[in-house]
């Protein structure tokens, strides 16, 4: 996958079959895009597929608001790689962008990338002050060439499958439904960090430490069963996110995971952990002792669960869209 960032030039020549957005999470709705996409693929072998989006959400540039995102521009490349996309364009949300009126966005978009197909779904906004949509984009398909396919919202209990909706669930700890809604294990990615290695000297429970993104959307503080994915490598274990109230200090927010009858050291290593259910809310102890007793507690469910469950992939995970 050729990706592109930084940059308003951006240029494919081949023609390409496109679709834009800002793909938080890279849903199940959004994979639905994906398919149709592919199928045009299949159908003509010339055709290479791009995805548009912005380096940032457009709301933090018209209304200077902060936004929290399932996946980091980071993690979004790696999973349009897994699923096969030939460009991405990550295009930089600038005052010019912003203003860009939607004829001119369309004009730019199709001459730019050899569009000759589209996919996009009935919500899509685009151009100043969001003045474009699909049926400007119907309106338009004669002119520049292009077809064009919209897709309607997928939905899950009666609701449209949208980032809004599951960064609604992580946050609320349901991880079960929002794994569904995503239709993979939502994840945290990183590096492991030095921590000052209370786990193991301390409490005798050893982990590995990541301090997340500040633009990566944490679930509801508390202790989780998860799987740390390192080097090929699968770990089950259990994962606290938050604070550390019970340890005196101010502690900044992390994420600690305790891994099952592991003794490696991966220190330095980037990790992937991904979350599968929620064992408890964070709440502060009266004493170490008492925390101790607990974290005992929540590593005994932990094996519980992995011992009683079948943890098998999703059937509609990343990677599995046939593109060729």
């Amino acid at each position: 996958m050729e990706y592109i960032k930084q940059s308003i030039n951006f240029t494919v020549k081949e023609p390409t079959v496109l679709s834009f957005g800002k793909f938080d999470g890279l849903h199940r709705g959004h994979e639905l895009l994906m398919e149709y996409m592919a199928e045009k693929k299949r159908e003509r072998k010339d055709l290479r597929a791009v995805i548009f989006t912005f380096d940032i959400p457009p709301r933090e540039q018209v209304q200077n608001i902060q936004t929290q995102v399932l996946t980091t521009n980071q993690e979004k490349v790696k999973l349009f790689e897994s699923i096969g996309v030939d460009y991405l364009i990550e295009c930089p949300f600038t005052k010019e962008v912003m203003c860009m009126e939607p004829e001119a966005f369309i004009d730019k978009i199709v001459t730019s990338l050899n569009v000759k197909y589209m996919v996009v779904g009935t919500d899509f906004r685009f151009g100043h002050k969001r003045r474009g949509d699909y049926r400007m984009l119907e309106a338009y398909a004669k002119t520049y060439g292009y077809e064009l396919k919209v897709v309607d919202k997928m939905q899950e209990e009666g609701r449209d499958i949208s980032s809004t909706f599951v960064r609604e669930e992580i946050a609320a700890g349901n991880m079960e439904r929002a794994n569904r809604l995503l239709g993979y294990e939502f994840f945290v990615e990183g590096k492991v960090l030095h921590g000052k290695k209370m786990g193991k000297s301390v409490l005798g429970i050893p982990t590995i430490n990541l301090i997340p993104p500040e633009e990566k959307l944490l679930p509801l503080f508390g202790v989780y069963i998860t799987i740390t994915e390192r080097q090929g490598k699968k770990y089950p274990g259990i994962t606290n996110v938050g604070c550390k109230p019970t340890i005196e200090g101010k502690h900044p927010i992390g994420v600690e995971t305790h891994l099952f009858d592991v003794s490696e050291d991966f220190y330095g290593e980037e990790v992937k952990i991904r979350f599968l259910s929620q064992v408890r809310e964070e709440r502060k102890f009266n004493n170490l002792e008492i925390l101790k007793a607990q974290m005992e507690r929540d590593i005994q469910f932990g094996r519980d669960y992995f011992e009683t469950s079948q943890q098998n992939e999703f059937a509609g995970g990343k990677g599995r869209i046939p593109w060729n």
